[in-house]
């Protein structure tokens, strides 16, 4: 009988030490996810086809836009190009081509690119074709639609044209839904 209960106190004991490290693991797992991570840690494949870190663009303002070339906001890339060339000392803007949203983005790279210059006169940085939501939502778009990850807030990305500033020093400033146009003052009171 004393065998038997001290068996069962160790197997609750052993319980009970498992469960608890098994809880301080996942506090652990769930802090070490909400910590923002640097909007400067992540890049993308450039519609060229080369990487581009965020990094480079420390410093400046960042506009992320999701992009599509048969939308009804597709004329925004005039704005898009007219912002990016009056403030370019201090903002990058970065159009991600994305064909979610009733697939209005049906080009590969070479068509969108082309489409973009010819126009709409397109300067400004382009990504290669993205997920920006659901199960493969680039690690970009991951960042700016999480406050888990991005410190400041969640987005919600709705439709094509969506506008996220990110500040000069990787900071997560705000989200501008479709029909925020590119030169409105809501964008450039922001741009200090």
């Amino acid at each position: 009988m004393k065998t038997t209960l001290i068996i069962v106190t160790a197997i609750v004991s052993l319980i009970v030490l498992v469960a608890f490290r098994n809880s301080q693991s996942k506090k652990k797992a769930t802090l070490i996810a909400a910590t923002p991570t640097s909007f400067y840690d992540l890049s993308y494949k450039a519609i060229d086809g080369s990487t581009v870190n965020m990094s480079q663009y420390r410093g400046k303002y960042v506009l992320c836009v999701n992009v599509a070339s048969e939308c009804g906001y597709t004329s925004q890339y005039a704005e898009l190009e007219k912002l990016y060339k009056q403030y370019k000392d201090k903002l990058v803007i970065v159009g991600f081509p994305c064909n979610q949203f009733l697939g209005q983005e049906p080009g590969d790279e070479k068509t969108i690119q082309d489409f973009c210059k010819k126009n709409y006169g397109v300067t400004f940085p382009l990504s290669s074709k993205m997920d920006v939501k659901g199960s493969g939502q680039h690690p970009i778009y991951t960042w700016l639609c999480n406050k888990a990850s991005n410190g400041v807030s969640d987005a919600s990305i709705s439709w094509n044209f969506n506008k996220i500033l990110v500040g000069k020093n990787g900071e997560w400033i705000s989200h501008f839904g479709s029909k925020v146009q590119p030169m409105s003052t809501d964008i450039t009171s922001l741009l200090k």
